[in-house]
């Protein structure tokens, strides 16, 4: 379980250095398209390097929905849960140093990659919406995964599948709420923006949480899944 659980940490804090890096330091040169693969090859990066050790799911959603799928029981989603937001407060940390190498950098302005919704946050969708595209996306996301790494699937291409889908949810919804799809990601930077970081919070772990859930549920039935 120790050997799980560093890799969900260091997997974790891959995901937000690349993602959120590729915003916070590249963000004004690669624009949304360069944001979006970052976090999708983030996602291949750890599926491939640590996906044998603990399965990478890098991702409380993730987790819970393996749970409600039959595939994990909920003393280990507790421990991957709490092993994933350590990364991703980890890679935010090391994100942060490097940032603030820059003379410029003000972290109130510049942010961490942070999710958000409504006034003064990119498109300024509204909380329904921020609510619905996180809940929709998690639920393809984790659809993806389980039908991906389930029986009946091409064996070797989990990682690509599910980190492709990544970038494709980022390509839409970036402009939304920033795309969390996972309570993780979203309490890293979070925690050192502070502010309307942490009061938009809630919105990242509820509905990723329950798009995940569902997305189980529907795995166990056997409707998504191939042997179903």
């Amino acid at each position: 379980m120790t050997r799980k659980l560093v890799a969900e940490a260091i997997g974790t804090a891959i995901l937000v250095f690349f993602g959120c890096g590729s915003a916070v330091i590249a963000g004004g040169d690669i624009g949304f398209t360069g944001i979006s693969l970052a976090f999708g090859l983030a996602i291949v990066a750890a599926a491939y390097g640590l996906g044998a050790i603990s399965g990478a799911h890098l991702n409380p959603a993730v987790s819970l929905g393996m749970v409600t799928a039959g595939r994990m029981g909920m003393g280990e989603f507790v421990n991957y849960a709490i092993a994933q937001i350590a990364g991703a407060v980890t890679g935010a940390a090391i994100l942060l140093l490097i940032a603030t190498g820059k003379p410029d950098f003000v972290l109130a302005t510049n942010g961490l990659g942070q999710n958000g919704f409504g006034p003064g946050y990119l498109g300024e969708y509204t909380l329904l919406a921020a609510l619905v595209f996180e809940f929709v996306a998690t639920f393809i996301f984790v659809t993806v995964i389980l039908g991906a790494t389930g029986p009946g699937a091409a064996p070797g291409f989990a990682g690509l599948a599910i980190g492709l889908t990544l970038a494709a949810i980022h390509l839409v919804g970036i402009n939304v709420t920033g795309v969390s799809v996972n309570p993780a990601r979203s309490i890293g930077p979070a925690v050192f923006v502070g502010g309307k970081a942490i009061a938009d919070l809630w919105v990242f772990i509820v509905a990723p949480l329950a798009g995940g859930a569902l997305a189980g549920v529907l795995h166990a039935s056997g409707l998504t899944r191939a042997d179903g």
